[in-house]
């Protein structure tokens, strides 16, 4: 079964209103959730069901606490594209004809079509008031209030059948009370943080971090073995490692970590699948139209809405400590930070948290942090300085509390320096930024880090900070630190303000920005839309690391050497024609060949 297949507990999934922006919430068990305007339903009715479903909140029956939901089928979902597809396919066409005058508009075909030039869309043309409709919000199902609005509505036949669609999306979006159900997932995360806080994630947007990813060249490699010549000891290969500077809450090492398989928590379906079988009708019940036979669905019992097993019994393997496991060699993301501790707050949504961590999580021992202080000087941090070490005899002398802080501490200690070694020995498949500092203060120490051929991408909501960083890097700054170094003594400084960073180091340097357009897609009607969210742009600067060759280089072979000498050999045979030294009747011979 796939992995978003059903609703688990303690789980963040993203709820699809018509009439609001992406919704994120939390599922717990026995808990109201609330839909704005839509209203509100019990939790444990959308626990152990699958995901992609919408639903419809209905009103309560007498002596019922909360409200029940009921599956929308897809054949009522797609009942007007259907009709309409069944209309054209008979024949019909999609404009609405009229009656010629002053006011028409001719289509393709010289018929006039119908506008709304001398429509009158005011209040009054409704029959029904807004007293009414509240009573009928009382009685009548969603699609009933709204099939009694149209049949009151006495200037609809004036309508085209465009001005009929915008109007029935407004009425759904205001009258029905659905919703659907979608997983987390870092598209729908960066479009739910892009309505509320889009500073948050550096007003990053999808398409964006799309091209961070693709750059990044991130990828899943797995950890594999190669034996050592004449001998039986087997190496690990310590491949598919990335240094990332992220300063979105963790939103770019989310994006790095789908693409590397480390996302998600591998999770056990089997549970929420006998969840889902054990259940019992309760008050909240959900349900279905029998006769489409499109979803068959039970409820869910709140006692056992928790969606957790009895505990295993008891392992008589002795206990692995996990709150400071080392860290993976493969397949790995080094986060480098400047506080104490990393902002990574988005990845609670994944079920990732920094502060207490899942030992099931991927990202528990694929996912390594670092200061910056760690980094440049790590003596001067206490987290790296080994801590006293205590004999034996000294140990069995304390109590259980004060040995198991000491145990703790040196597990701590022992995972700090294994990150910090492996950080400072560089390796790294690739280098992803996106921060708020200047780049030219970070390249200098991490480019060092990457591996030759590997990528650097970076991201910036303004073009400033990258322009500098394409000019750093340029073929004439390249060329004119070739000339200092030629000739100046290897010994004499660099000046730091004509080469703050190496340009010797990064090939290729490129500066891009890419911005995808919402479109409307109607029948006949499909268009760019009018209005778009403002804000930066968004550049991305990518580049390869370049390994330089020490000492000259000298060019060997023939290149183009046979072209060179027919070209001489050719001058010379003109000018001596020219100068009358070679007859017209005396043959010449030109070599051709090399």
């Amino acid at each position: 079964m796939s992995l978003h297949s059903l609703i688990k507990p303690d789980s963040w999934l993203i709820l699809r209103v018509p009439s609001v922006p992406l919704k994120c919430i939390e599922i717990k068990p026995n808990t109201i959730i609330d839909v704005g305007k839509q209203g509100s339903f019990p939790s444990n009715l959308l626990l152990g069901r699958p995901y992609y479903y919408t639903y419809e909140i209905l009103e309560k029956r007498a002596g019922e606490a909360y409200s029940r939901l009921r599956i929308v089928p897809p054949s009522e979902l797609n009942a007007e594209i259907v009709a309409e597809d069944e209309a054209t396919s008979g024949g019909e066409s999609r404009g609405e004809p009229a009656t010629p005058g002053s006011n028409d508009v001719y289509g393709e075909s010289g018929t006039a079509m119908k506008t709304n030039r001398l429509t009158v869309d005011a209040p009054s043309r409704q029959a029904l008031t807004q007293t009414d409709i509240e009573e009928l919000k009382k009685t009548a199902a969603g699609q009933d209030i709204i099939d009694k609005i149209l049949a009151n509505h006495a200037a609809l036949d004036e309508k085209t059948q465009f001005s009929k669609a915008k109007y029935l999306v407004r009425k759904r979006a205001k009258y029905l009370r659905r919703f659907t159900v979608l997983p987390m997932e870092v598209g729908g995360l960066m479009e739910h943080i892009g309505e509320k806080e889009p500073g948050r994630i550096l007003e990053m947007r999808e398409e964006t971090l799309g091209l961070v990813g693709a750059w990044s060249n991130a990828h899943v490699v797995e950890e594999e073995m190669e034996k050592r010549e004449n001998s039986a000891e087997q190496k690990p290969i310590t491949g598919g490692r990335w240094l990332v500077v992220d300063e979105t809450g963790g939103l770019v090492v989310a994006a790095l970590a789908e693409r590397m398989g480390l996302l998600q928590m591998p999770g056990n379906e089997d549970e929420a699948e006998t969840a889902h079988k054990t259940r019992h009708p309760t008050n909240g019940d959900v349900t279905h139209p029998d006769a489409d036979g499109d979803v068959h669905m039970e409820s869910v019992p709140a006692a056992q809405a928790n969606g957790h097993t009895p505990p295993p019994p008891s392992d008589p393997n002795p206990i692995i400590h996990t709150d400071f496991p080392l860290p993976a060699t493969s397949n790995a993301i080094t986060l480098l930070h400047p506080a104490v501790q990393p902002n990574i707050s988005l990845l609670k949504h994944f079920a990732y948290d920094a502060n207490l961590p899942s030992p099931d999580h991927p990202l528990h021992t694929h996912l390594k942090t670092l200061s910056w202080l760690q980094l440049l000087h790590p003596e001067d941090d206490p987290t790296y300085r080994e801590p006293p070490l205590v004999a034996e005899q000294e140990l069995s002398k304390w109590k259980s509390g004060k040995r198991g802080a000491y145990f703790k501490k040196r597990r701590r200690w022992e995972r700090c320096r294994a990150i910090v070694d492996e950080t400072r020995g560089g390796g790294f498949e690739g280098l992803v930024i996106a921060s708020n500092m200047d780049p030219t203060s970070i390249l200098p120490h991490t480019i060092s880090l990457i591996r030759g051929g590997g990528h650097v991408v970076i991201y910036s909501p303004t073009p400033e900070p990258l322009v500098k960083v394409m000019d750093l890097y340029s073929k004439e700054r390249r060329t004119a630190f070739t000339e200092f170094q030629a000739s100046h003594p290897t010994d004499t400084p660099i000046d730091a303000d004509d080469f703050p960073v190496d340009p010797l180091l990064l090939l290729a340097p490129t500066l891009q920005s890419s911005r995808a357009r919402a479109w409307q897609c109607l029948p006949g009607r499909t268009h760019p839309m009018m209005t778009s969210k403002g804000g930066p742009e968004g550049y991305v600067f990518t580049a390869r690391r370049v390994m330089p060759i020490q000492g000259g280089v000298e060019a060997r072979g023939k290149y183009a050497g046979g072209k060179l000498k027919r070209r001489k050999k050719d001058a010379a045979v003109a000018g001596a024609v020219a100068a009358g030294e070679v007859g017209g009747d005396v043959g010449v011979s030109v070599e051709v060949g090399v």
